[in-house]
């Protein structure tokens, strides 16, 4: 029997519900259409892992941690580069954690992945917002019940100093953190899979990362190849529709498939 593993990326209710501090539009039916899924294939899936946003409400990546030359925190969404905190346009409101802050908007710059870009306040650890959507958690149990197994859930973004959109390593990974480091444990659990399912919010930030980090550190690339994005289980954050596109250009140009859920 193939052993097919399933990788849901963030299902939790702050991206997925309309009420959500962080709605992804489209993200409510990506998440029915997986659970229906995962009650089809049932016990063809060996394992499942669903990786889960999980913030402070203190964090790098929140209005909180900066303010303006007149003390008011930024807007969700605001962009904040390099020159905006040398010039002094945005302060980190600790005035202790400046340096480490400015230290790392510039490694941000220098590693070409994301600028910081401020979120609204998210998935905080504790908070109904983190927590998965009930459909597909219940889709998750009668799986667990059905297969005498457990969800793999991998928590990430805990590090209030480095944004975590991938799910096996940090954005700018803190060397006093392990929970920041390439994930190696996890990228080979995926390397002995002969199919891997890939799913979850957003396909232009937290997905996206995780693909990519995970097929850079493949030992083979031809492992790529293994991949599968379920295309109508996944949906970008709202202005970042083109980031997707080219996610999916790329990773179909290295060896991943596509295809619709109801086609597996």
């Amino acid at each position: 029997m193939e052993k097919i593993h399933l990788v849901v990326i963030d299902p939790q209710y702050d991206f997925c519900d309309p009420e959500g501090a962080l709605f992804v539009p489209g993200a409510t039916d990506d998440v029915e259409r997986l659970a229906g899924m995962v009650d089809r294939l049932g016990e063809a899936i060996l394992e499942i892992h669903c990786t889960l946003d999980s913030h402070h409400l203190i964090h790098i990546a929140h209005p909180a941690w900066w303010k303006d030359r007149l003390g008011r925190h930024p807007e969700p969404f605001t962009i904040l580069n390099v020159e905006a905190l040398e010039t002094g346009e945005w302060s980190v409101s600790w005035p202790e954690a400046s340096s480490r802050s400015l230290e790392y908007v510039r490694k941000l710059y220098s590693n070409g992945r994301y600028p910081l870009c401020i979120w609204p306040v998210h998935c905080l650890i504790g908070g109904c917002g983190a927590t998965v959507m009930p459909s597909l958690f219940q889709a998750f149990q009668r799986w667990e019940a059905e297969r005498h197994a457990l969800v793999d859930f991998v928590a990430k973004g805990s590090n209030p100093w480095t944004e975590h959109y991938s799910a096996v390593q940090a954005d700018v990974p803190d060397p006093t953190d392990p929970s920041t480091m390439l994930n190696k444990k996890f990228i080979q659990t995926l390397e002995e899979a002969d199919l891997i399912l890939l799913s979850g919010e957003a396909g232009s930030h937290c997905l996206a990362n995780t693909v990519r980090d995970v097929a850079d550190h493949f030992a083979s690339k031809s492992y790529v190849e293994k991949m599968v994005l379920i295309e109508d289980a996944t949906s970008p954050v709202p202005g970042f529709e083109a980031q997707q596109e080219s996610f999916v250009r790329e990773m179909t140009a290295r060896g991943m498939r596509v295809c619709k859920a109801r086609d597996l």
